[in-house]
């Protein structure tokens, strides 16, 4: 009995703690007062939305609000799309003092912006949109120093815009269709990346946008004009045209003209030759896929002249030196006496094209037998060298790292036989060529945890012969016949971190500690991409630095949810477990590779987690 009163006491503790020391009664009250004139009936009526004198806010949840961790005070109050039809009294919601977010969009809520606006000292978003508020902007509205975000478009408002260029945080300025008057407001437009006041009735000189705004940004003001004024070199007076300075006028026209016409032949011959290329491109595809890899190496490679280099190809495999090809087949049951020519013959399809090579569907035994065959192009690396670095991968088994079953080595390009995967990879899974199976938050875990176990398995084996992965990103990770996620292509590529200055592969596989070091930590890198593309539901679209700038961006205005894939909200994943995973990425993606977490500190946080996700489940 005394051991559990011992391990409740800080429960209780917690709880009182956090009842005494929550929003303080006059603060609560305000709040009350604010929802009273702004939702009325709507809110005494459902119980459920809280906002009374006789619940706390931040304990017992009032709809819209957020809190902070301690639950001790209003972070957030966000009411958008509720029918709300009341009066705002911006006056008692500030009395939140630590209120960072203000929302309302898209209600029908009338009233003005009081000079209590200024109250909000805190603040970083605020957004009005879409309601029938009206009147004048308060001149406190240059108070609010934190704010980032400001959209009053679609509303009444009137009157002129106070001067907020000393908010020089403030990224996003929306006022669009209103009846504003006077100049367009003086702004910082230096950091400003949203921006539209279309719709007024502004009038004056356009301001210097730095180039960053179109027209439409200021459209629908008809006594708004004049050029740009530019604060380094302002506008001077013209001067009227002499005669001969006239001529030379024409006469430079006359040039522009000319060489706009050279510029449109050029054009036209470049279009032609792209369309010639496309089209032969389409041929040769064609018959790639009627004859077979044959039709597509044929090109590169003489036959007969593959087998003078079949005692370079098969020194060291024993195993292959009854087969009449340059074929090194590993010791694999799937690939027992599969010979180069088999290859050949057989009909292939073409699965992708990245920078690296191809990689292609090839199908033998009559359709009963079916490989994958990975063709990788300007990889100047000896055949010595590869043979090595293929055996010792061979060596290297996990059941989540899928092995080659036999390669084939040339000055001119290598190839790698695999076997096929037939569920795709996790880049199409996540655009949405599913097949039928489900991918929720429960599948998504599995995957990141099933995938950093098996990279850092292989970190830990290869850290001595320095072999990353070297291209770590979705649409590696394949899915085989019970879902279960592969990493394919595993040591294939050097790591571009670990030759930054060529374009092309390295021709040597170096053992300098430093470059190790770095390709390990650029697979940690790769991990963190494919972990936002989990949480986020967007898969990397050619360059990944868009997603993690993007990710990188909304977690820095604190708008963190945003990120989640809403599919996973929906379903009720946990919003808490999913913000651990975009922590681990986030730790992944450090811009220091030398800050990076190693694969088997993630694999540990991520099986933690996933290990917390599977007792929240059974229990459910």
């Amino acid at each position: 009995m005394n051991r559990v009163s011992i391990r409740l006491l800080p429960i209780l503790i917690f709880l009182l703690f956090n009842v005494s020391n929550s929003e303080d009664e006059e603060v609560k009250q305000s709040l009350v007062r604010f929802m009273d004139k702004l939702a009325g009936v709507t809110a005494k009526t459902d119980q459920s939305w809280g906002w009374n004198t006789t619940s706390d806010p931040c304990i017992h949840k009032w709809k819209g609000v957020s809190c902070d961790t301690q639950l001790l005070s209003v972070k957030k109050v966000v009411l958008d799309g509720l029918n709300l039809t009341g009066v705002l009294d911006i006056g008692s919601v500030c009395k939140a003092s630590s209120l960072l977010v203000f929302s309302i969009v898209k209600n029908n809520v009338a009233g003005l912006i009081k000079e209590e606006m200024g109250n909000c000292k805190r603040l970083t978003h605020l957004y009005l949109s879409g309601n029938q508020l009206s009147g004048h902007l308060p001149d406190s509205l240059k108070e609010l120093s934190n704010l980032k975000r400001f959209d009053i478009s679609n509303n009444n408002f009137s009157g002129k815009v106070p001067d907020l260029s000393q908010i020089s945080r403030l990224i996003m300025f929306y006022a669009q269709n209103n009846q504003l008057s006077g100049e367009i407001p003086k702004l910082d437009f230096s950091n400003l990346m949203q921006f539209n006041v279309s719709n007024n009735n502004f009038r004056g000189p356009l301001p210097d946008v730095k180039g960053r705004f179109s027209a439409e940004s200021w459209s629908g003001n008809p006594e708004l004009g004049g050029e740009f004024i530019s604060k380094e070199s302002p506008p001077s007076a013209a001067a009227p045209l002499s005669p001969r300075k006239s001529e030379d006028s024409s006469r430079r026209l006359l040039l522009i003209y000319f060489g706009y016409a050279v510029l449109g032949l050029i054009i036209l011959l470049v279009v032609a030759f792209i369309l010639i290329s496309k089209k032969k491109l389409k041929e040769a595809k064609a018959d790639f896929a009627k004859k077979g890899v044959n039709a597509y190496i044929s090109s590169t490679y003489d036959v007969s002249k593959i087998t003078e280099h079949k005692s370079e190809n098969l020194a060291s495999y024993e195993e292959s030196k009854a087969a009449m090809s340059p074929l090194v087949v590993l010791r694999s049951p799937r690939a027992q006496g599969l010979r180069f020519e088999d290859l050949l013959r057989a009909p292939a399809e073409l699965l992708g094209k990245g920078k690296h090579g191809s990689i292609y569907k090839v199908m033998l035994d009559n359709g009963s037998t079916t490989l994958a065959v990975k063709r990788v192009k300007d990889w100047s690396v000896t055949s010595q060298a590869f043979s090595r670095r293929m055996q010792r991968l061979h060596q290297t088994r996990h059941p989540n790292i899928l092995r080659s079953l036999a390669f084939y080595s040339s000055k001119q390009e290598k190839l790698l036989v695999y076997e096929y995967q037939p569920n795709g990879s996790l880049s199409k899974l996540l655009n949405g060529s599913r097949n039928g199976q489900a991918f929720d938050w429960g599948s998504r875990i599995n995957v990141a945890a099933t995938v950093a176990e098996a990279l850092a398995y292989m970190h830990e084996e290869l850290s001595e012969d320095g072999i990353a992965h070297g291209n770590l990103k979705s649409a590696n990770i394949l899915f085989n016949n019970n879902m279960d996620p592969c990493v394919s292509e595993y040591g294939l590529m050097i790591s571009h971190s670990e030759n930054p200055s060529s374009n092309s592969h390295s021709n040597s596989f170096s053992l300098d500690p430093a470059r190790i070091r770095t390709s390990f930590k650029a697979d940690i890198y790769g991990f963190g991409v494919i972990l936002l593309e989990l949480v986020t539901g967007k898969p990397v679209q050619g360059d990944e630095l868009e997603l993690v700038q993007w990710v990188n961006s909304v977690v820095r205005e604190e708008w963190t949810v945003e990120v989640f894939d809403k599919g996973l909200l929906l379903e009720g994943a946990s919003e808490e477990r999913l913000l651990i995973l975009l922590q681990i990425a986030l730790k992944c993606i450090n811009p220091n590779p030398y800050e990076r977490p190693n694969m088997d500190q993630v694999a540990v946080m991520i099986n933690t987690l996933k290990d917390e996700e599977d007792k929240s489940s059974s229990h459910v």
